[in-house]
């Protein structure tokens, strides 16, 4: 029998927990250090058995998942390095952020223990156990970021445990993880949280502001309205490669001024241009660091009882509505209602039945 701890069993140590649970030959035990959490996580049937003794949990493991926030890895990792860990045992975290907890691996002695850097590049607007899904992380990128020294058979082996995600696996080095991830993620959800911060200065003295952003503002910026201490842990974590992304930044909007200070119309041209063409390569609908959305809007005349009569339509074909929203500011929406759903084949069911009742549909 093959023994999984999972240490943090929220949204991805719950679904890596239902990826695992129940099939063969896997026995998977979750640890939290609040009792009443350990028994949510039994009545949901999301483990096998749970603790809330680390140690417990550590020493029968084959396998551990860190799944703690970012700023809680590193302390992790020091306790286990205290324990009687399985020979062979494989240590891997799921953080969006991988040069830090690996130097910090290689400062302790695990005692035969390997530890695999991980970090599954898949979400949900959703958190804790409540939202787990065993597929979650199916079709997205799983990262691993093994030390050169760790044998190849040992990240087999986790690469062969990670096959029940149905993610798909990619190996890269650590720093390089952290340089990536830092301009496709960190990078966005800095500019997010500083525009919506400049709005909002200027909203004191004019709530105008607020009232004209209801519409493309608010979707451009969503990322801003990620949960503060995950993100404080995240940023100062990576603050290096941060601290040169944001000179770069920097560069480039001192650029976009001189453009516009010369009228140089052609240049703002190219950049549209070229950004737009960039843009129209990248994958759609791959599961990724920032959350897919899921949605649509509608066009309707504004007739009464137009609105409940698309959500129970809806509903009648059992298509899982998650939000409902009417647009006010429609400069830059494409529709009157903005509908969401929680997965890509509720929103194609969608589209196709709004089609097919005479709605026109957009993206």
């Amino acid at each position: 029998m093959t023994t999984i701890a999972i240490f943090g069993v929220g949204l991805i140590g719950g679904s890596l927990a239902l990826c695992f649970k129940g099939k063969p030959g896997l026995h998977v035990i979750g640890h939290s250090v609040r009792p009443s959490s350990v028994e949510k996580y039994i009545q949901r049937g999301v483990v096998d058995e749970g603790t809330t003794s680390m140690r417990e949990a550590a020493e029968a493991a084959d396998f551990i998942f860190l799944c703690v926030p970012v700023g809680n890895l590193e302390e992790y990792v020091q306790k286990l390095s205290t324990y009687k860990l399985k020979p062979g045992c494989i240590i891997t975290d799921v953080g969006s952020t991988k040069a830090s907890v690996a130097a910090c691996a290689r400062k302790h002695d695990l005692q035969g223990a390997h530890f695999i850097g991980g970090h599954p590049m898949a979400g949900s607007e959703r958190s804790g156990v409540e939202a787990a899904s065993s597929i979650l992380f199916e079709n997205a990128y799983y990262v691993l970021t093994p030390d050169p020294s760790t044998p190849a058979a040992a990240v087999d082996r986790l690469k062969a445990l990670l096959a029940d995600t149905k993610a798909h696996i990619v190996r890269v080095d650590a720093v390089e993880h952290d340089e990536i991830v830092g301009a496709i993620s960190h990078l966005p959800h800095i500019i997010a949280a500083m525009l919506v911060n400049q709005i909002r200065g200027y909203n004191e003295g004019n709530p105008l502001y607020a009232s004209l952003a209801a519409g493309g503002f608010r979707d451009i910026t969503r990322i801003a309205s990620s949960d503060p201490v995950i993100w404080r842990d995240i940023l100062i974590n990576n603050k290096d490669v941060l601290l040169s992304l944001l000179a770069d930044w920097q560069e480039e909007t001192n650029k976009v001024i001189q453009v516009l200070e010369n009228g140089d119309g052609a240049a703002i041209e190219e950049a549209f241009l070229t950004a737009g063409q960039f843009r129209s390569q990248l994958p759609e609908r791959r599961k990724g660091m920032i959350h897919s959305i899921f949605e649509c809007y509608v066009d309707v005349a504004d007739h009464p009882g137009i609105i409940g009569k698309i959500a129970t339509e809806l509903g009648n074909h059992r298509i899982n509505l998650s939000n409902l929203q009417i647009i006010e500011s429609r400069e830059d929406v494409p529709g009157i209602l903005r509908l969401s759903f929680r997965e890509q084949t509720d929103l194609d069911q969608a589209v196709e039945l709004l089609h097919s009742s005479g709605y026109s549909t957009h993206f």
